[in-house]
């Protein structure tokens, strides 16, 4: 072989060394880490380890069947060891238990349902479940007053009595006064409020019911002074109520001009009056008379209610127990004057036959 075709031969198998070689050289191994320095065999690391903690729930404390002991409700009312559902019945019935109130002999009772009350039982027995054992648990009520107010305006309209005048009527000529009736009228604010704190404080004592009095105007010992003229015996009587006081003989009006009939009162009193004719024709002709010794009415006027008619002095005595006036009542003057002074404008008259 020529020297030449030997160079060639060498330099191409040169060649094709130094090619292998780098190809070697540019190809990892197939342990080696992508990217890590030519000659070195490194293993890739481990993947990442994620730790997961896992927390058990708390364990459940199982709630207790029964109330724990020694517990109360509204103070009173002893729960402890019952069940919810005994608990429940057992406010309840305590709860129901009517209110009294009392006036006298008379004891009436009510429910607290009938007044409109309810109480908050199922929030009472809960919050009992969870108290410490001996604790007082409250129960709250709901006693709307209207309801409350309601009830007692039924109570007024059976204990209210309305007060009863005495009455003045004259019987076999003689002054009857009824006898008056004292009346009462029940506090009713009070026995609201006194009502509504029972219910709210669970107290079921009695409630007493309170009145106010009230007393009539007219009395038996009110009465006063009644007066009652006889026309046909000509008698005068003075009653206090229906005690006699007096009695004085009087001049009585003439058939012709006889004394009215009928209950009359004083209405004006006089001293020392004037006396002026009438309207009438037995006196169409007369002139007024001055106060004095000859004046046909003496020194005392009474008039009643009668027109023109009066109880009067006189200066004729004689004609005292007579039917000889013009309807007015002739008194002696000292017995006038003593009439005068004792009785007062509204008094009672009475002229019977």
């Amino acid at each position: 072989m020529s020297r030449g075709l030997s160079f060639a031969l060498l330099l191409a198998c040169s060649a094709a060394g130094l090619i292998a070689a780098a190809l070697l050289v540019g190809t990892p191994s197939a342990g080696a880490q992508e990217g890590t320095t030519t000659g070195t065999t490194t293993s890739p690391p481990p993947p990442p380890t994620t730790t997961t903690t896992t927390t058990a729930p708390p364990p459940t404390i199982p709630r207790p069947t029964t109330i724990p002991a020694g517990v109360t409700i509204a103070g009173d009312l002893l729960v402890g060891g019952l069940s919810p559902a005994a608990a429940t019945a057992a406010v309840k019935q305590f709860f129901a238990e009517p209110v009294s109130v009392k006036l006298g002999t008379v004891t009436l009772r009510v429910t607290p349902k009938q007044l409109g009350a309810a109480a908050y039982v199922g929030e009472a027995v809960k919050r009992a479940r969870i108290v410490a054992p001996g604790a007082n648990v409250p129960l709250k009520v709901a006693a709307p007053k209207p309801g409350i107010a309601r009830y007692v305006r039924t109570l007024a309209r059976r204990f209210d009595r309305t007060p009863v005048e005495s009455e003045l009527s004259l019987r076999n000529s003689k002054p009857v006064v009824t006898k008056e009736r004292v009346g009462r009228r029940l506090r009713q604010s009070t026995a609201v409020r006194d009502i509504f704190r029972s219910l709210k404080t669970h107290t079921r004592a009695p409630i007493a019911l309170h009145t106010d009095k009230l007393v009539p105007q007219s009395t038996r010992a009110t009465i006063g002074d009644v007066i009652v003229i006889g026309r046909g015996a000509n008698r005068l009587s003075l009653y206090d109520g229906m005690k006699l006081r007096r009695t004085f003989g009087v001049a009585t009006g003439a058939s012709r001009y006889p004394t009215p009939l009928g209950k009359f009162e004083i209405i004006v009193k006089w001293r020392n009056p004037w006396w002026y004719p009438p309207q009438s024709d037995w006196a169409k002709d007369a002139k007024p008379i001055p106060p004095g010794p000859g004046n046909p009415l003496g020194t005392r006027w009474m008039g009643i209610s009668s027109p023109s008619v009066g109880i009067h002095g006189t200066p004729d005595p004689a004609s005292i127990g007579y039917s000889v006036s013009h309807g007015c009542i002739r008194m002696l003057i000292p017995d006038a004057e003593w009439l005068f002074n004792q009785v007062d404008i509204g008094t009672p008259v009475y002229i019977v036959q």
